[in-house]
This record gives structure tokens, sequence and C-alpha cells, in this order.
């Protein structure tokens, strides 16, 4: 049995799906396929600013955690 329903994914992301009772219960195979797929429109200089900050605890937890692994190329034998 094949069911095909056309449905818009808003901002979040996040959808919830009502099943008809001609489905039966148990393991089903959902496929997502684009609409006149095209690549994804770039963020504008503001719109990426505006992540940045909304993001800005999370980006430097990332950095400092990124900078714990870094270890030194050489020593610094000379003081």
């Amino acid at each position: 049995m094949t069911i095909t329903q056309t449905v818009e994914i808003p901002a979040d992301r996040r959808i919830t799906i009502e099943v008809p009772p001609e489905v039966p219960v148990g393991s089903v195979i959902l496929s997502f396929t684009p609409v006149n797929a095209k690549t994804k429109p770039r963020m504008t200089e503001e719109e990426e600013k505006e992540w940045i900050n909304k993001n800005i605890e999370w980006l430097n937890n990332e950095a400092m955690i990124n900078l714990s692994y870094q270890v030194p190329f050489w020593e610094d034998n000379e003081k």
C-alpha cells in the first residue's frame, strides 16, 4: 500500500503525521522528496549575524573544546 500526501515543512522542521486507519500498525518507510528541489538560498549577511548572535554561547563552547585539543607544534626552550 502506498499513500502519497504533499505537506509543507515549517521553518522549525517539525511535522505531526496523522496516519489513516487503513495503514496497518507496525513498521513503515517514510520518504521525503523535495518538490522542485533547488539549492538552499544563502543567508544574507544580516541573517548570518543574527544566527551568530543567537548561538554565541554554543559557538564559544565549541571553540574552547576544539582549542583544548591543540598541542604545540614545537617546544619553546628559549626562556
